[in-house]
């Protein structure tokens, strides 16, 4: 599978510009939500993406399923060029849809150990919120 798509380049690419742009004048950098997801579907190891540099180096949130996801570049060749068992490779979710700046899933993956966790609890949080899941054991 190709990782990606030239729609999700052209976006972490306008990513990586309005970072950029925006450090050059000084002002806040941006937080914008993650455009892609990497995962290794033999492994816990999972990446969201937010932009891509000119020469292919991705910045996000990476979790290698060692408890403690960080922010940082990882380069998309690298991605590419890994081979796992049963002749799989890393692969982008096709069902991936973002909820939250990079930087909530910063916390909630920090908190919880991984991405997936942390995803998991903004799902459980989001639900709470909306009383879908206000039926909590010893609550209500």
């Amino acid at each position: 599978m190709k990782l990606l798509t030239p729609d999700l380049a052209a976006r972490l690419r306008a990513n990586d510009a309005a970072h950029r742009a925006a450090v050059a004048r000084g002002g806040r950098e941006p937080d914008p939500a993650p455009v892609v997801r990497f995962f290794n579907p033999v492994g816990s190891a999972t990446w969201l993406a937010t932009e891509m540099d000119e020469d292919g180096i991705l910045f996000g949130l990476a979790d290698l399923g060692f408890g403690c996801p960080e922010l940082g570049s990882f380069a998309l060749a690298e991605l590419e060029a890994v081979r796992l068992p049963y002749g799989l490779g890393i692969e982008r979710d096709l069902g991936f849809t973002p909820h939250h700046p990079l930087s909530v899933y910063a916390a909630a993956a920090r908190s919880a150990g991984s991405i997936l966790l942390g995803e998991r609890s903004l799902r459980e949080a989001a639900a709470r919120m909306s009383g879908r899941g206000s039926r909590i054991a010893g609550c209500g």
